[in-house]
């Protein structure tokens, strides 16, 4: 389905469907919003795309960097309602209030904001630079005092008795779960999230403890959470926002948020699980624009990126990435079928979730509680003609089975495995009982991955290693020549943990002669761990210490991950 804006676009005369449908797969091919990708390509001007948005809604575009906006309006809205949804307020009444935005407003957020800032919402449209700019300029830079926000927010909570309603009154804990309060906190801290990167927010009741957690760059940070008494409001806030039932919390339950976030589209992965304490939830943020799937960016190594290319071009075979969870498996996988994407070739996934939407590929989730199993899918695959299938995991033999079928009859079959590298994945594939005759013939490279922290770049220093670090990485002075060690002091830009971000580690094992001899005898994984090596395969470990020589990481940081 089009974009909104492109449909006000095609009904104003501005495009036709063909370019329309060219920009909505810009749009997902650079992870741009359609807003942006409008003004870039000149199809129109801020001003006049502003205006266009304007007629659409009903209201007028403005010039808010020409206004003077007093002091009683910007108290109108919270701090974060306008970081949040990217909004400034242009005027203020006792039963309305005007915000300035860059963007068309989903109805649900309009609905929303009315209920938390109690008055009438009209949207006016202004320049996004103008936007910003007034938000920073009143509300403060948001890295400074969102944590604050939260904090303070919380602890006014504390005092609110009608936020700590009766977990058995589910009337109460439906009112609760909706006040402005607990709407606004639960907005901050998912704010907060996007804002810092993190991979997923725990919320965690303890008996007199209740901690919210983030993890960013693999390590978990928490803080200031608010009352416990607050811990059952909040999540059934969440579990509101996921579409989950807030009765039941005897049982597991697992759903999926998706928002808007500072002007950015974010899908949340939601698992409750019941604990002694109340339900511990755990949400796993898919931020979109923040992950490029495009195979250059993944991080290969040139000589392992060539090899790659190559071998994902063969009309059949199976391709295995190999690691632990939360180390890129599915965003490579992603990147290499964005790479063989074509008019000409059809792609069908199946997966447990759906991580990525991808035009041109079709994706079926796998739900076992309705019976929709791997097996049954693929099963099904085989009568959709396709060229090329992704398996999210291979699990169990009937899955193993079926991969290896589809590869000997003429498709080329990707997937994942948790395994420690990636020679351990062949010998668990045969582990499984998988014919070594068959899948020496079929398996075409087994690609293993981990993911270190890099060392930040506002607070990185160098350093000469002594005897006892080389030995650690067993490397001698000869080998490192003059190049320098470096770690992260810490600073206010890595909260003071020396990192800021993640590249990947990696090592290819690709299928050749004498491998698939030494698979077809069941050899052990060691043995074909050093044949691969003795036919230039780089392990993990080698490509760990290559970035720590390039300066992207630390020693501590590769013994860690490999």
């Amino acid at each position: 389905m089009l974009d909104p804006i492109l449909q006000i676009l095609i009904q104003n005369g501005y495009l036709d469907e063909e370019q329309a449908k060219y920009l909505q797969d810009l749009s997902n091919t650079e992870s741009k919003p359609i807003r942006r990708l409008v003004i870039d390509q000149e199809v129109l001007s801020e001003d006049d795309l502003l205006a266009a948005m304007a007629a659409y809604q009903d209201t007028e575009a403005i010039d808010l960097g020409g206004m003077t906006i007093e002091t009683d309006v910007t108290e109108a809205i919270p701090a974060s309602t306008a970081r949040m949804y990217n909004v400034f307020p242009v005027a203020v009444d006792d039963s309305s209030v005007t915000l300035a935005t860059f963007d068309l407003v989903d109805p649900r957020i309009s609905d929303e904001m009315l209920f938390t800032l109690s008055k009438e919402v009209r949207f006016v449209f202004a320049r996004e630079k103008d936007v910003m700019d007034r938000i920073s300029q009143y509300y403060g830079d948001s890295n400074d005092s969102v944590a604050d926000m939260i904090k303070s927010l919380g602890e006014g909570m504390a005092d609110d008795v009608s936020l700590s309603a009766n977990v058995n009154d589910i009337a109460s804990m439906e009112n609760a779960a909706n006040s402005s309060a607990i709407i606004r906190f639960v907005n901050l801290v998912l704010y907060q999230g996007v804002v810092d990167r993190a991979a997923d927010i725990h919320i965690e009741p303890f008996e007199h403890d209740f901690k919210i957690r983030y993890r960013v760059d693999g390590a978990l940070y928490e803080m200031k959470a608010p009352d416990v008494k607050m811990a059952p409001a909040i999540i059934s806030r969440i579990k509101i926002l996921a579409n989950l039932n807030i009765a039941e919390r005897r049982i597991p339950q697992d759903g999926r948020i998706a928002l808007t976030v500072a002007g950015k589209p974010v899908d949340l992965r939601v698992s409750c699980l019941p604990t002694a304490h109340g339900e511990s939830v755990v949400m796993r943020i898919l931020d979109q624009s923040a992950t490029s799937l495009d195979l250059e960016n993944v991080g290969l190594p040139e000589d392992v990126y060539e090899q790659i290319t190559m071998d994902i071009e063969k009309p059949n075979g199976i391709f295995i990435v190999t690691g632990p969870t939360g180390s890129g498996k599915t965003t490579t996988l992603y990147s290499i079928l964005r790479r063989i994407n074509q008019i000409d070739t059809k792609l069908l996934t199946a997966e447990e979730p759906v991580e990525y939407n991808v035009d041109g590929i079709v994706q079926v989730p796998i739900d076992a509680q309705v019976g929709n199993t791997f097996a049954k899918v693929l099963r099904a695959f085989l009568r959709q003609d396709p060229d090329v299938m992704m398996i999210g995991e291979i699990r169990d033999l009937e899955t193993a089975e079926i991969a290896v079928q589809a590869a000997l009859t003429g498709h080329f079959v990707f997937s994942t495995l948790h395994t420690n590298d990636a020679a351990g994945a062949v010998m668990r594939l045969v582990d499984m009982n998988v014919a070594p005759y068959l899948l020496s013939s079929t398996l075409e490279g087994v690609l293993g991955q981990r993911l270190v922290r890099t060392c930040c770049r506002e607070c990185k220093q160098a350093y000469e290693p002594d005897d006892e670090t080389l030995e650690r990485i067993e490397m001698t002075r000869d080998q490192i020549g003059q190049r320098p060690f470096y770690f992260g002091k810490g600073c206010k830009t890595c909260n003071g943990t020396g990192y800021k971000g993640r590249k990947g580690v990696f090592e290819y094992l690709r299928m050749s002669g004498p491998l698939r001899e030494l698979v077809n005898n069941k050899a052990p994984t060691l043995i074909i761990r050093e044949k691969a090596r003795e036919l230039g395969m780089r392990t993990m470990r080698e490509d760990g210490i290559r970035s720590i020589l390039d300066g992207y990481t630390t020693v501590d940081e590769v013994l860690r991950y490999t």
